[in-house]
């Protein structure tokens, strides 16, 4: 393992002014996310949609700094023959992966999930770096709800992330570590908070169990905020205070960098609660955002599946690359939204 070059990559995937673009939707997400947009999903039809993405010059080569990809859309071609991996880097972006095969329930575990997909993973991992990605990611999904997260959920979810960690990294690949506190329940930011506390913290303890060297990866994780469901939804800044609070005191230093998922926040406001994290610095990590949905929604919804629309999609992909650009540095304001609208 070569942690310098590993530190290098993971530093330049959390750049200030720049994020992670994460278009790697299962096949069955993209078709519901298609199906909105009354568009059919099809292999052509991904590849469309994604090398509108990865052609927008402007978006990619000055807001997104890697792109998470699909085990499909890694091996796919755009329509002039370049693979689509080598559009990603000629736009000086890195090419990425997700490597997890989605969740089962756990055993003994009511109405809680286990990420799967190690078996086989190492060879998977040699293959994928032969294609050109340099990290690679694997979410694990914990719940809150009546009795739930349970402390068997978080153990092996943390275990399974951590040996995941330690196959990318023997594989010379930065590893994105997505522990994702989901936020679909009714419970409020105090209990988001000490959820994800404890599942920082196991997930942290394995790592070290298991010798991952933590200069050489990304956190993803999820922000303190309230449920979806939650009555009262917690301010901007208190979204920002507590989530900083909490990942000074979980995330050690010697991390380079911290990238948020969105996790269903709308587009403004995955922005804006990035922008408000920035306003509290000096941070001793960099913290970025890789977003999938907050990223994605508005081209998508601009380019509906038509070439006529393609320019059109690129455009409202530059703004929030932008957008989320600028609040990765503590420069967006809200006015800049509605210029552009």
């Amino acid at each position: 393992m070569n942690l310098t070059e590993l530190n290098r990559i993971a530093t330049a995937m959390v750049v200030p002014g720049k994020g992670l673009l994460a278009a790697d939707e299962s096949s069955g997400t993209i078709k519901k996310r298609f199906d909105v947009i009354g568009v059919e999903s099809t292999e052509s039809s991904r590849r469309d949609y994604r090398e509108m993405l990865f052609r927008s010059q402007e978006a990619m080569s000055q807001f997104i700094s890697g792109v998470i990809l699909y085990d499909e859309t890694i091996w796919q071609d755009a329509k002039d023959g370049t693979p689509l991996v080598k559009l990603i880097e000629q736009s000086g972006a890195i090419p990425g992966i997700k490597v997890d095969e989605g969740t089962q329930a756990l055993p003994m575990c009511p109405g809680e999930l286990v990420t799967v997909g190690l078996d086989k993973l190492a060879e998977r991992l040699q293959k994928y770096y032969e294609r050109g990605a340099r990290f690679a990611k694997w979410r694990a999904v914990i719940d809150i709800g009546g009795g739930i997260p349970s402390m068997t959920a978080i153990s092996v979810n943390a275990h399974a992330l951590a040996r995941y960690a330690a196959l990318c990294q023997a594989a010379q690949i930065v590893p994105i570590v997505e522990p994702e506190v989901l936020m679909d329940g009714d419970h409020d930011i105090d209990r988001c908070y000490e959820v994800t506390q404890r599942v920082l913290n196991k997930t942290f303890q394995e790592l070290r169990v298991q010798r991952v060297a933590l200069e050489g990866m990304v956190l993803k994780p999820n922000m303190a905020i309230s449920g979806k469901k939650c009555a009262k939804q917690a301010s901007v800044d208190e979204v920002a205070e507590k989530t900083i609070r909490l990942l000074k005191a979980c995330v050690p230093a010697a991390v380079p960098g911290i990238a948020f998922l969105s996790g269903g926040q709308s587009d403004e406001e995955a922005t804006a609660h990035l922008n408000a994290m920035h306003k509290l610095g000096p941070l001793p990590w960099g913290l970025t955002f890789s977003y999938g949905r907050a990223l994605q929604a508005a081209p998508q919804k601009a380019w509906s599946g038509k070439a006529e629309n393609v320019a059109a999609g690129q455009t409202a992909f530059s703004h929030r690359a932008r957008m989320n650009g600028l609040a990765s540095r503590g420069e967006w304001q809200s006015s800049l939204e509605k210029k552009a609208a």
